[in-house]
């Protein structure tokens, strides 16, 4: 039976790669919708070549230099803001992929929950918004979400090794990102350049300075803690450089069970796509035979105290993990334009994370609510901050 996949953010990095593995596997997968925020000539492309039923462009501006009356036959064109949560309840999809980066992949996450599509997320950001909230829509409408994340597909692989009630531990595991070693007087003057020049991941902007921040772990962290119903406590994050362990699970009993593989998001995506079976894979694997050394070391948290301002939002819990993603969100974004320096980003992030006041028991519109103030609170920071200090 063929698989019908729903790519939202079919353009960035995760989304390109998808449909790598639906190239290798035709008679395995289809796709039945591609959406984008603004790469529309890529889109195009991808359009001509897979012809699925609909397809989407986010940003208005995109929207209106897309090519939408030299469609192929049958395909449907939707745009806007709401676009994405919109082709999410009109595609026939078994699998709804969100490789969306930020929270603009919030609102179709839900929609597809609802709609009882199984969910494989690539979507950070959404988990740490209202992970509690997802994981219970989840449950009740009996749909799987499956990781998409090398971390986290690695644990979804160790846990298989046993019960959850003999799980001590999850070890997520961090390459360290470009500045491993580096001390804080040294990130004012990095340039972009060297912030998304990772040594062993090929990623999108975003998450790559979240790597280089540390703050994308401190997201995993948190998406961990919802993902497997794992107290915080028992998540710990080790640097280990060589990305060749992706992530490990300690069981009661002193076992520690690691997943290997190759630097390559093909191969936990096409785990989260053909879940709970496994399907060839062409291309490189990993060899045992090159691996000199594995080493391991605790995350410096004076040099990157983005991971430890996510722990600490994490265990405030309520809407603080949304508004602190948020946060992130738009202070990466400066630092990608030059409006801020790098070493700015985690001070910037404390002092906008000083004005939010936290919802407990919050619901979807209390989350739309923290998204718009902590939108405007972090602007107005990077506003203020005007040049880079």
């Amino acid at each position: 039976m063929v698989t019908r996949l729903l790519l939202l953010g079919s353009t960035g990095s995760i989304g390109r790669q998808c449909l790598d593995v639906v190239r290798a596997h035709p008679d395995q997968f289809t796709i039945v919708g591609l959406a984008t925020n603004t790469n529309h000539r890529i889109l195009w492309d991808q359009t001509l070549e897979f012809h699925p039923r609909w397809i989407a462009v986010a940003d208005e501006n995109a929207a209106r230099e897309f090519p939408r009356d030299r469609l192929p036959e049958g395909t449907g064109f939707l745009s806007g803001p709401e676009s994405l949560t919109e082709i999410t309840r009109a595609a026939e999809a078994d699998v709804a992929v969100i490789a969306t980066v930020g929270a603009v992949g919030f609102k179709p996450t839900f929609a597809a929950a609802a709609r009882g599509l199984r969910i494989a997320l690539a979507n950070k950001e959404v988990l740490a918004m209202a992970g509690g909230l997802l994981m219970q829509t989840a449950r009740t409408r009996g749909v799987p979400i499956i990781p998409i994340d090398s971390e986290h597909s690695a644990v979804l692989q160790c846990l298989q090794c046993g019960r959850p009630e003999e799980v001590e531990r999850i070890i997520l595991t961090a390459s360290g990102g470009p500045f491993r070693g580096k001390k804080p007087a040294e990130f004012e003057n990095v340039s972009i350049q060297e912030a998304l020049n990772h040594p062993t991941w090929s990623m999108g902007a975003k998450i790559t300075i979240d790597s280089a921040t540390l703050f994308n772990k401190g997201l995993e962290v948190i998406e961990a803690h919802h993902l497997f119903d794992v107290p915080l406590d028992r998540i710990d994050v080790i640097v280990h450089p060589q990305s060749v362990i992706h992530s490990m699970v300690e069981f009661r009993d002193g076992s520690i069970m690691a997943q290997l593989g190759d630097a390559d998001m093909r191969t936990p995506i096409q785990y989260a796509l053909s879940y709970p079976c496994r399907i060839s894979r062409s291309g490189r694997k990993l060899n045992l035979l090159d691996i000199s050394q594995l080493t391991f070391y605790p995350p410096d948290l004076e040099s990157f105290p983005c991971l430890a301002i996510a722990y600490e939002a994490a265990r405030v819990g309520g809407t603080m993990p949304a508004y602190m993603s948020v946060a992130n969100e738009e202070l990466v974004d400066a630092y990608l334009h030059d409006q801020i320096c790098f070493g700015a980003i985690p001070r910037y992030l404390e002092e906008s994370l000083s004005h939010h006041h936290v919802v407990q028991s919050y619901t979807l519109n209390d989350i739309y609510e923290v998204d718009r103030e902590s939108r405007r609170v972090t602007r107005e920071i990077i506003s203020r901050a005007r040049v880079k200090p």
